[in-house]
C-alpha cells in the first residue's frame, strides 16, 4: 500500500507476521525491530528491518532510540511483553517525554502495577512479593488465617506469578505446602496474591488523546484454554461499569495513547476487581478474532492510536461500533495434550463436524512424550470457531477441554 509522508513512521518491536502484514497494508511507513535471525526473511520479502536483541537493558540501550530517531521514526509499538520496557525507553526519546519509561516499568512489574492501581483507588486483592518459599508459606498461612479457616479446613488458594512475564507464564495456583515446595528457585522473586472468586474477563481498549476509542470485552470460558469475542450479553451487561473502570485505569496510569489489555474479575454482587494490565496485544489471537467479527485490523488500530500524527477524524472513522457492528461471535481454544504419550494429531469428529468449527493451526507432534505442564504451560496450537449464539459458543469451547486432539 502507498505510504503517506505526512502520517507517522512506526517501529514495530518484536516479530509478528500478522503485525507485519497489517503494516504492509496500512498507509504508514514502518520498520521491524527484531533479533538478527529475522534478517534473511526480511531481506527475502523486502521488509524494512533493523536488528536488535531485546535482552536485558544495558549501557547500549539508548543506541536503538538514537538510531530510530535519526531514521525519522515517530513512535515504537511493543508487540510482546518483553518489548514493553524497550518501547517505553525508545518513546521517551522519540516523543521527548521521560515519563513514558517509568510508565512502561509500571506495566512490566506486577507488584509496582498493583501498588499504583491501589493508589488510584482501584480494587485489588491482597498481594505481596516473595523472595523464597518461606515467604510463600507465610503468605498462604496468613491469607487463610484472615479468612478464619479452622484446622483441617482446605486452604483457600493463593496465586504466585512471575513479576514480568506475559499472561499465564510462570503462574501457579498454590494450596498446600507441597505446592510451595514444587516452585523452583529460578522463579523468585515473584508476586503472590489472594484468590479472587469471580468471573475473570479481559479488555482490549484503544486509547487516543486519553480517551477510549474502542473497547472490547473478551470473555474467558476457562482461563488459559479458551476465549471468545465479543462477550455474551451476560457479561456485556457490565459494559458501563467496565468502561468506568478502564477510565479510572487510564487516569491512574497516565495513559495518553496506545492499546491496553487489562484483566478484571467481576464478583457475584457485581464488584469489579483489577487483576493486571498489559501494554501490548493480547495472547490467544484475540486480534485475529476481532477482525473476524468486526472486519477491522486490530494491529492497524494500534498503529493508528500510537501514531502522534493521527487525526481525531481518522481515529473516529476507523473503528466500528462496539457489539452492534459485530457479525456473530468468534472464539478459540488452546489445545494441550491430555495423554502422557502421543503419536499423532487427530481432530475429534465432533469438533470438525460442528457448524461453528472454522479452522485449526495444530501440527503433528514432534516428540512422543508430552512434557509435564508446570504452572499453566503453553498450548500446542489453537482451534477456531465462529457462530451466532454466545451460549452455544461457550458450551462448545468448554466441551473441547474433555476431548483428545493428540492420541
Amino acid at each position: 500500500m502507498k505510504k503517506h509522508p505526512d502520517k507517522g513512521y512506526i517501529a514495530l518491536l518484536g516479530w509478528s507476521l500478522n503485525a507485519i502484514e497489517a503494516a504492509e497494508n496500512f498507509d504508514r511507513r514502518y520498520v521491524v525491530v527484531a533479533p538478527d535471525w529475522a534478517e534473511p526473511y526480511c531481506q527475502e520479502h523486502d521488509i524494512p528491518y533493523l536488528p536488535w536483541n531485546f535482552e536485558r537493558l544495558n549501557d547500549r540501550s539508548m543506541e536503538i532510540a538514537q538510531t530510530l530517531k535519526e531514521m525519522g521514526v515517530d513512535v515504537a509499538i511493543p508487540l510482546f511483553e518483553e518489548t514493553v520496557e524497550w518501547a517505553g525507553a525508545i518513546n521517551s526519546v522519540l516523543l521527548d517525554n521521560p515519563r513514558l519509561l517509568g510508565q512502561s516499568m509500571l506495566m512490566r512489574d506486577k507488584s509496582l502495577m498493583k501498588r499504583r492501581a491501589q493508589l488510584g483507588g482501584i480494587r485489588v486483592g491482597i498481594f505481596e512479593e516473595a523472595h523464597d518459599r518461606d515467604d510463600v508459606m507465610r503468605f498462604l498461612r496468613r491469607v487463610n488465617q484472615t479468612l478464619l479457616k479452622l484446622d483441617g479446613d482446605p486452604n483457600d488458594p493463593i496465586h504466585v506469578k512471575a513479576f514480568d512475564k506475559a499472561g499465564c507464564l510462570g503462574h501457579r495456583v498454590i494450596r498446600t505446602p507441597d505446592d510451595v515446595d514444587a516452585i523452583p528457585d529460578e522463579e523468585f522473586p515473584a508476586l503472590m496474591e489472594s484468590h479472587l472468586d469471580g468471573w475473570e474477563f479481559a479488555v482490549e481498549a484503544w486509547i487516543h488523546k486519553g480517551k477510549i476509542r474502542f473497547l472490547n470485552i473478551s470473555e474467558y470460558v476457562t482461563l488459559g484454554f479458551s476465549v471468545f469475542v465479543p462477550a455474551s450479553p451476560d457479561l456485556e451487561q457490565y459494559r458501563a461499569q467496565i468502561t468506568a473502570q478502564i477510565e479510572k485505569l487510564i487516569k491512574t496510569f497516565d495513559i495518553e495513547f496506545g492499546l491496553i489489555h487489562p484483566e478484571y474479575f467481576v464478583t457475584s454482587d457485581g464488584e469489579m476487581y483489577f487483576g493486571e494490565v498489559a501494554y501490548r496485544p493480547p495472547g490467544f489471537k484475540v486480534f485475529e478474532l476481532l477482525e473476524r467479527v468486526y472486519g477491522f485490523n486490530a494491529y492497524q488500530a494500534s498503529m493508528l492510536v500510537f501514531d502522534p500524527k493521527s487525526t481525531e477524524d481518522e481515529v473516529k472513522a476507523f473503528f466500528p461500533r462496539e457489539v452492534v457492528d459485530a457479525k456473530g461471535y468468534a472464539g478459540c481454544f488452546g489445545v494441550y495434550p491430555r495423554l502422557r504419550v502421543v503419536s499423532r494429531l487427530e481432530i475429534p469428529e465432533e469438533t470438525e463436524d460442528h457448524p461453528y468449527f472454522e479452522s485449526h493451526e495444530l501440527t503433528p507432534p514432534l516428540q512422543e512424550t508430552v512434557t509435564k505442564r508446570s504452572a499453566f504451560g503453553t498450548h500446542w496450537g489453537l482451534v477456531y470457531f465462529t457462530g451466532d449464539d454466545p451460549n452455544e459458543m461457550r458450551d462448545l469451547l468448554k466441551r473441547q477441554e474433555s476431548l483428545d486432539f493428540y492420541v
